[in-house]
C-alpha cells in the first residue's frame, strides 16, 4: 500500500546441574566459559545447528552433527554413555530440547550450552571456521560464490544473518523464494493471516491446495522445500504493541512487507528503537517503491521523515480495494531482497535516503533524494518516544 503525499522440561538426574555462581538458566544449562572448562578436561562439544549455520563458525575443536542426526550418528560417534557431552546451538533453545534425544540414548553426562554460539563468539571464546564449503552448500551458491565480492566470506555472512519479514503477503512472499535461495541462514516470517485464493496470482510462495493454511505455514513449507538448510521461524501473530520489539529483536535486518499504517509506524519505531535497517517497499495498482532507513547512519532518515502522519484511508487504499498488477509486488519484493542481501555483504550503494519509484505502465523509474528531516517526530533530535501504545493510538486518530 502506497501512500499518496510525500513530506520531507527435562529429568534432572540426567544432566549436569546448574553451574555455581550462573543465574537465569535452567537445569542442565552451563554458561559457555564453563562448558570451554569442561571441553578442556574431555567434554564433547557437539554443534547441533545445520549445516549452513556453521559455515559462520562454531566453537573450535567442537563436532557439528544437526539435531535430526543425533539419534542415529551419536551411539557411533561416542560409544561411551558416560561421556561428558555439550550440546551447542545458535542461542540455546534447540539444544536444550536435544538433551531429551541424549536421555533417551542413555547418556547419563550431558548439558546445554546457555546463549549458544551467539553468546560463545560474544565472551569471544575460540571460534573455528570453516576452510571450505561442504559438498551441498558448494553447488547450492556456487554462482553466487564465483561473484568477487560474495565469495565464501560473503556466503558466511548470509548464512549467519537473521531477517525478519513482516507479511508473506504480496512483497513478502516473492522476496522470501530469493532470500532463501540466496542462503539467508535465519528467516523469520510474521503473518497473522490465512491463504486466500485472491491471493494466489502475486503471492507466489503460496498455492491452491494451501487455501484456508495459515500464510506462515504455507511459506515455511514452500521455504524449506526450496532449501532444507535454512532455519525458518515463523509467528502467527499480529504486529501490535505489546510484541514489536520481542519479535524483531535478535534480528540484524527488518523485512518491511506491511499492508497496513499501524504496523508500519510501529516497525519504524522499532527500527530506530533497536538500531534496525528496514528495507521499505510498497505498491498500489502499477506503481511502486522502495529505500532504506538505516538507523546505523547519522544522515539516515526514518519513515516518517517520509511519511510524519498517515494519510486518509480514502489517499491510500489497500490491494483488496484498489487492485494491484500481479508482477508488481514481485517486482518491488525483489528490489528489497536485492537491498536486503547487499546490507548483509556490505556491498554497493544502498537507497539509504533515496526513494526509487517505479511506473510499471510506462516501465520507469526514478528517485528522490530522502534527506533526514530535523524536525521527523520518529528520528529527529528533539522527537520523544511515548510508548508504542501511542503510536497505535495516533495511526488509529
Amino acid at each position: 500500500m502506497i501512500q499518496a503525499r510525500y513530506h520531507n522440561g527435562m529429568d534432572k538426574t540426567s544432566v549436569h546441574s546448574l553451574h555455581e555462581g550462573d543465574t537465569g538458566m535452567r537445569p542442565g544449562e552451563i554458561a559457555p566459559a564453563e562448558a570451554l572448562r569442561r571441553q578442556k578436561s574431555g567434554a564433547l562439544l557437539i554443534d547441533v545447528r545445520e549445516d549452513v549455520e556453521r559455515l559462520a563458525g562454531m566453537p573450535e575443536g567442537a563436532v557439528g552433527m544437526p539435531c535430526g542426526r543425533l539419534e542415529a550418528d551419536l551411539p557411533g560417534l561416542e560409544p561411551d554413555k558416560s561421556r561428558d557431552i555439550v550440546l551447542v546451538c545458535a542461542v540455546g533453545a534447540r539444544s536444550f530440547d536435544a538433551l531429551e534425544t541424549l536421555r533417551k540414548l542413555g547418556y547419563r553426562q550431558a548439558g546445554s550450552m546457555a546463549g549458544g554460539f551467539t553468546r560463545w563468539r560474544a565472551e569471544r571464546l575460540p571460534v573455528a571456521l570453516p576452510d571450505s564449503l561442504d559438498a551441498d552448500s558448494a553447488e547450492r551458491y556456487s554462482r553466487q560464490i564465483l561473484l568477487p565480492n560474495v565469495g565464501l566470506e560473503g556466503q558466511r555472512k548470509l548464512s549467519e544473518a537473521r531477517v525478519v519479514m513482516l507479511g508473506a503477503g504480496g512483497l513478502g512472499a516473492p522476496a522470501s523464494l530469493y532470500l532463501a535461495g540466496a542462503g539467508i541462514g535465519h528467516l523469520t516470517i510474521i503473518d497473522h493471516d490465512h491463504v486466500d485464493r485472491s491471493n494466489l496470482h502475486r503471492q507466489v510462495v503460496h498455492t491452491d491446495e494451501r487455501v484456508g493454511t495459515p500464510k506462515v505455514e504455507s511459506a515455511r513449507a514452500t521455504l524449506t522445500a526450496l532449501n532444507p538448510r535454512i532455519n525458518v521461524q515463523i509467528h502467527r501473530e499480529r504486529l501490535v504493541a505489546d510484541n514489536v520489539e520481542a519479535l524483531l529483536s535478535d534480528h540484524d535486518i527488518i523485512f518491511d512487507g506491511a499492508d497496513n499504517f499501524p504496523v508500519r509506524y510501529l516497525l519504524s519505531a522499532a527500527s530506530v528503537r533497536l538500531g534496525l535497517p528496514m528495507v521499505y517497499g510498497a505498491v498500489e495498482r502499477f506503481t511502486g517503491q522502495v529505500s532504506v532507513f538505516d538507523p546505523r547512519r547519522e544522515d539516515s532518515p526514518c519513515y516518517r521523515c517520509l511519511f510524519p502522519e498517515p494519510p486518509a484511508a480514502e489517499d491510500a487504499p489497500n490491494c483488496s480495494e484498489a487492485g494491484v498488477l500481479s508482477v508488481l509486488p514481485g517486482t518491488i519484493g525483489m528490489l528489497q531482497a536485492t537491498e536486503v542481501l547487499k546490507l548483509i555483504l556490505g556491498i554497493g550503494t544502498p537507497l539509504t535516503g533515496r526513494l526509487l519509484m517505479y511506473d510499471a505502465l510506462a516501465m520507469r523509474s526514478r528517485e528522490l533524494k530522502l534527506p533526514r528531516d530535523p524536525d521527523c517526530p520518529g528520528c529527529g533530535p528533539r522527537s520523544k518516544f511515548s510508548g508504542y501504545e501511542d503510536i497505535e493510538a495516533f495511526c488509529a486518530a
